[in-house]
């Protein structure tokens, strides 16, 4: 192993006496391979790329109509480096720099790598290295963990796929090809990365990849083959592709049209409600981001423009979001877990069951979010449902605790917080939003301490990092949280003579949510909300329980504190 690896990185001026340039003042270390940022600072604009031949690649790149436009060129050199360690070091800097927001990346997502390879630790602090040398530069401006944090880097298209991303969009892509796509499922559980592939494909198939981009030993190039040929049918005729995302919940959707705007080729306006879809129909391709949350006409705000939107359509009253989208669009793509419905205006499993029937389903099973994988969901789903064989929780990656004192409860979030960022507390309808009339009243006061309500319900991860403010499932569904507070409120107990947890309709306030809905059916919703908001989770999970039999419960699974 090496201590550090030296390197140096030099800029120049971006244009034809460049590789002449550097192969005169660095014979040795040009012979190496390197990597590279063009860029120019009245666009701010850039691209990233690596080579094992710096001079043939700046000679291509300025025969590229876009690249050809940018002024300088920042070239890294280093006797240390291999083809591994360039092409890995390459990855880090397009999604930092494509997420920290100073320039705009050319980059195409051309499937970035993830592998390991020998010394990579030492790569990486050598990219740590390499970022401070950038910061310096004016380059970027943001700190790493401030990157790691931001929705733009959480929701980027240039992540690393995992072997089951890559599989499930290549085959997405042939399925089109075939002309088998016309509707596709993407089925997966929490955190398996839905709204990564929807942005991903977005981005993909509104490339506009030119020859020189390829990479060479890039394994996920094929992507770049597989979506050119499936844009000739999506896109057949049209001199502008026509496609969008559909988010039907309204904090996510204002989260995404912030994250589309930083990202070349993609739209704040590509981000729509089913309503807008509808409204501008027609679409090449539409893509149905938490398609089990999209509504039918049962308690819903807004009756009347429902009813409007179906009789526009020539549908009756059970017409539903999922049929204007279905009715928009030459092409559907729908990102579904059903075990994430949690409302009766939720369309029924059952609608999207007749859909399947002719369609096709693709499977997403890499747990991409918490750093508790498969077991973590598996272990949350198993305390949730009285199972007979779960096991205490041990992990040595996933920071999962009960916590018997809510002082205790919220000073470790606390500590969380300052450490990491981006930790937060979440509850179910267990109290009546009373702040949000009465801004000064607590909604809920344990032992002495009062908590709140979201004070807004648009993009409210990142409104606070007050511990005592609580989000609510609208306000999380879809996001990411270093570590979730949980409390489990006065709607869910355990019922101890009869060995099962229970629900309490009474004690549950979400109005439009429990109303014509049987004792079961609001059972199944409570219990599938605190599974869901228990996925939020990155690192960790603490739970603070309002009914002291539930805490002894789950005491007997979770490490206490």
């Amino acid at each position: 192993m090496v201590d550090s690896i030296e390197f140096l990185d030099r800029n120049f001026i971006f244009d034809n006496n460049t590789s002449s340039l550097i192969e005169t003042n660095y014979p040795t270390f040009y012979k190496f391979p390197v990597i590279y940022v063009i860029y120019s600072n009245k666009s701010m604009v850039a691209y990233i790329g690596e080579t094992t031949n710096i001079s043939s690649r700046i000679r291509q790149h300025l025969r590229d109509a876009e690249k050809s436009k940018l002024k300088n060129i920042k070239v890294i050199f280093s006797h240390y480096f291999n083809k591994s360690a360039v092409l890995d070091i390459e990855a880090n800097l397009i999604k930092y720099m494509g997420a920290d927001g100073s320039y705009m990346l050319l980059n195409a997502n051309d499937g970035i790598t993830d592998h390991e390879f020998y010394q990579r630790q030492d790569y990486n602090n050598t990219f740590y290295e390499i970022w401070d040398r950038f910061k310096l530069d004016n380059l970027v401006k943001h700190d790493i963990l401030d990157i790691e944090n931001s929705d733009l880097f959480k929701f980027s298209p240039y992540k690393a796929l995992s072997e089951n991303q890559h599989f499930v969009i290549h085959q997405y892509l042939e399925l089109i090809i075939e002309g088998k796509g016309k509707t596709v499922f993407f089925e997966g559980s929490a955190g398996t990365g839905k709204t990564i592939i929807a942005i991903y494909l977005m981005k993909l198939l509104l490339n506009d990849v030119s020859e020189d981009e390829v990479k060479e030993s890039n394994e996920y190039s094929s992507l770049i083959a597989l979506a050119n040929e499936a844009k000739k049918l999506l896109f057949k005729n049209v001199s502008e592709p026509k496609i969008a995302l559909v988010v039907p919940m309204k904090s996510l959707r204002k989260t995404l049209k912030g994250v589309f705007k930083n990202i070349n080729g993609l739209k704040p306006n590509m981000v729509v409600t089913a309503s807008e879809a509808m409204k501008s129909p027609d679409y090449d391709l539409l893509l149905v981001d938490e398609s089990h949350r999209l509504k039918r006409r049962k308690n819903i705000v807004g009756y009347g423009s429902f009813d409007k939107n179906n009789a526009t359509l020539g549908l009756g009253q059970d017409g539903t979001e999922l049929d204007w989208v279905m009715l928009s669009s030459r092409n559907i793509a729908l990102f579904y877990d059903p075990e994430q419905s949690i409302r009766p205006s939720d369309i029924p499993h059952e609608k999207f069951l007749a859909i399947k029937d002719n369609a096709k389903t693709l499977k997403l099973t890499s747990q991409m979010r918490v750093l508790g994988g498969n077991n973590y969901i598996d272990f949350v789903d198993k305390l949730l449902t009285d199972a007979n064989d779960l096991s205490r929780w041990e992990s040595s990656v996933y920071d999962l605790k009960l916590f018997k004192n809510i002082n205790d409860f919220i000073k470790q979030m606390e500590e969380k917080e300052s450490e990491y960022k981006l930790c937060r507390t979440i509850s179910g309808y267990s109290w009546e939003w009373q702040s949000k009339s009465e801004p000064s009243k607590p909604d809920l006061v344990i032992d002495g301490t009062e908590f709140f309500w979201n004070r807004v319900d648009e993009d409210w991860i990142n409104s606070t990092t007050s511990i005592t403010e609580m989000g609510c499932i609208h306000t999380t569904q879809g996001y990411d949280l270093n570590y979730a507070g949980i409390i489990f409120g006065s709607d869910i107990r355990y019922n101890k003579e009869a060995g099962r947890i229970e629900t309490i309709a009474s004690n549950y306030y979400d109005r439009n949510g429990k109303a014509g809905l049987s004792s079961e059916d609001l059972h199944d919703y409570i219990i599938k909300i605190y599974k869901t908001i228990m996925y939020r989770g990155i690192k960790g999970t603490f739970i603070y329980c309002y009914d002291q039999d539930l805490r002894d419960y789950f005491s007997q699974y979770i490490p206490v504190y």
